[in-house]
């Protein structure tokens, strides 16, 4: 009598094999490289900084490894990281927006001046009221983008880049280059320590922390950001399936209108003023976060967490240029070397993945 065959799905695996098929997946993606690299960067820092000896305390504190540090590197960052989710959902629909700067502009200066005309406001009421007016002027700016490139049929890079120009002279003209003071109420609202310490403020931080959950949501578990991903991967394939993509390309505009308008109201409240010249130059920070995060600029690919980390790991080699004592100026360079490599180990990890797919599918048709 022949003994039963033993199916290979019974058989005794290795002790830890269970462990590494579910860590092998983990270490591949490119959230863990992104983390690693910060990880490492941090270690590095720390270790590079130096140290003082703290006044108050008497403690001798890392240059850089300490609360206030780390804290006010993740409120840098998380103004640029709310404006980079919202720029990450429109490069996956195969966009660009140039504008989000601007519009950031915009809405602080819209903020501004109306609560200068509406008079003097205080609590609770008056942040409500500042969130509403960016929001609206955030949600209006990007429904604008979105309907000159659906309606005018003109690639999304010429329309946001005339916007951009467009919207920073609007908010010029309309504050005549003045800087606007805020109201005490907004910026005890965005520098509230909850409880931390008196020189600690996480509610920028939190707000960014938020806003990527929920980018990350509506893009993993909703059904427009699975439109949006289709739109971006396959545009024909998608309007022959019966996807309204007008519609789509608008609505991803107007949540990078959104999320600029609340990264406005963020900024604006913590630093207690607003003028036309605040976030010159975020555009490039915000779509170099995308990028880093793994973002693809033909379209079909991003993540909102991704884009988050690619904004602290750009704020991080800023903050190691200042923290290292070297020369600002070099900034530029380091940043625009980073974006580089980026997208050549992307288009590498790439190429190697669609040639280790076609070897698959030789050998599965040479067994068959």
């Amino acid at each position: 009598m022949k003994p039963a065959p033993v199916s290979l799905s019974s058989a005794p695996r290795p002790a830890g094999s269970g462990a590494r098929s579910v860590l092998r997946p983990l270490f591949r993606s490119q959230q863990a490289g992104l983390v690693l690299i910060i990880l490492g960067l941090v270690v590095a820092l720390s270790l590079l900084a130096g140290s003082h000896v703290d006044e108050s305390s008497g403690r001798t504190v890392n240059n850089f490894l300490n609360s206030y540090t780390l804290i006010q590197t993740a409120t840098d960052a998380s103004f640029i990281a709310i404006m980079a989710v919202g720029a990450t959902v429109v490069i996956i629909s195969g966009g660009i927006d140039l504008s989000v700067g601007s519009v950031y502009a915009l809405a602080g200066v819209g903020m501004g001046l109306f609560l200068r005309t509406a008079g003097p406001a205080g609590g609770a009421g008056a942040v409500w009221l500042a969130l509403a007016v960016c929001v609206a002027i955030g949600v209006g700016a990007g429904a604008l983008n979105g309907v000159m490139v659906v309606g005018l049929r003109v690639h999304p890079f010429i329309i946001t880049l005339g916007s951009m120009w467009i919207l920073r002279g609007i908010a010029f003209v309309s504050s005549k280059a003045e800087s606007i003071l805020l109201p005490e109420s907004l910026t005890r609202f965005a520098k509230s320590p909850l409880g931390l310490g008196a020189a600690l403020y996480p509610v920028p931080m939190l707000g960014m922390l938020v806003v990527a959950a929920l980018g990350a949501l509506y893009l993993q578990r909703t059904v427009m950001g699975r439109h949006v991903f289709a739109v971006g991967g396959n545009p024909e394939a998608s309007r022959f399936s019966g996807l309204r993509l007008g519609r789509i390309q608008i609505g991803v505009y107007v949540l990078s209108g959104l999320t600029a308008g609340l990264a406005a109201f963020l900024g604006a409240s913590f630093y207690g003023s607003v003028s036309c010249g605040d976030a010159t130059g975020y555009e490039l920070y915000v779509i170099a976060s995308a990028v880093v995060g793994g973002a693809r600029l033909s379209g079909g690919r991003g993540s909102a967490i991704n884009a988050m980390l690619g904004a602290v790991l750009i704020v991080l080699i800023r903050q190691s240029i200042r923290t290292l004592h070297l020369d600002q100026n070099y900034e530029w360079i380091i940043i625009g070397c980073a974006i580089v490599v980026a997208v050549v180990l992307d288009q590498a990890s790439a190429r190697f993945a669609a040639r280790r797919l076609a070897a698959g599918a030789s050998q599965r048709v040479e067994r068959g």
